[in-house]
């Protein structure tokens, strides 16, 4: 990565920390860190790690994926990504940190709808995966990743310019999903296991045409 996108993610990892170290004093000794899908808690852990587990993530996929292009088989193709492999890396990053201000929020009393809040960033991060998704190269890490399209070039293209497409309809879905709170989570769920089918069986079928 370049060095810009590299001083963004260390900008994201530290406005994670400052969050945590701020508002630790105010957070409860059992910390919300789970809700179900009718936006109920049903998962605690221990204030030190609900407040810093995230950075602790942030700093690990931070790592990953300055790894990735040194470490992938297929290292020349992410690097022929250039500026999307880091569009990527940084909406990632942003989403995590948007979790993190969410849950640190919930814990510090503001009682928010966290189902509803998060369905926004799910659909942009989507949307945005989505209109990238064409650019990826093959490789061994990112992407739609099957047998067929890692096995042929032409399978990849075509499989991630469908991919992108079915991935930017999810992200709208997924953004209507903030006004059904109860049913929220199925606007996330539905549209991908649909997706993910349907890329899965379209480069099977892609592959087999293109062998005939």
């Amino acid at each position: 990565m370049e060095r810009k996108a590299l001083a963004l993610c260390a900008g994201i990892i530290i406005t994670s920390l400052i969050i945590s170290v701020y508002f630790y004093p105010a957070l409860p000794e059992k910390f919300a860190s789970h809700w179900n899908a009718k936006g109920e808690v049903n998962g605690y852990v221990d204030r030190f790690w609900g407040a810093f587990a995230m950075p602790m993530l942030l700093i690990f996929f931070s790592a990953l994926f300055y790894a990735i292009p040194k470490i992938d088989p297929k290292k020349a193709n992410i690097m022929k990504m250039g500026k999307y492999y880091e569009i990527i890396v940084l909406a990632i990053m942003l989403f995590l940190l948007y979790l993190h201000i969410l849950t640190i929020m919930w814990n510090i009393g503001i009682r928010l709808q966290i189902g509803q809040m998060v369905m926004p960033a799910v659909g942009v991060l989507f949307f945005v995966i989505g209109k990238i998704m064409p650019e990826f190269k093959q490789n061994w890490f990112m992407g739609i990743r099957t047998p067929w399209t890692l096995s042929s070039k032409s399978v990849w293209a075509k499989t991630h310019k469908l991919g992108g497409r079915l991935f930017m309809v999810s992200g709208v879905v997924a953004v209507t999903g903030m006004f059904f709170e109860r049913a929220a989570i199925w606007f996330v769920l539905a549209p991908i296991v649909i997706s993910a089918a349907t890329l899965f069986i379209y480069s099977y079928l892609e592959y087999e045409k293109e062998q005939k």
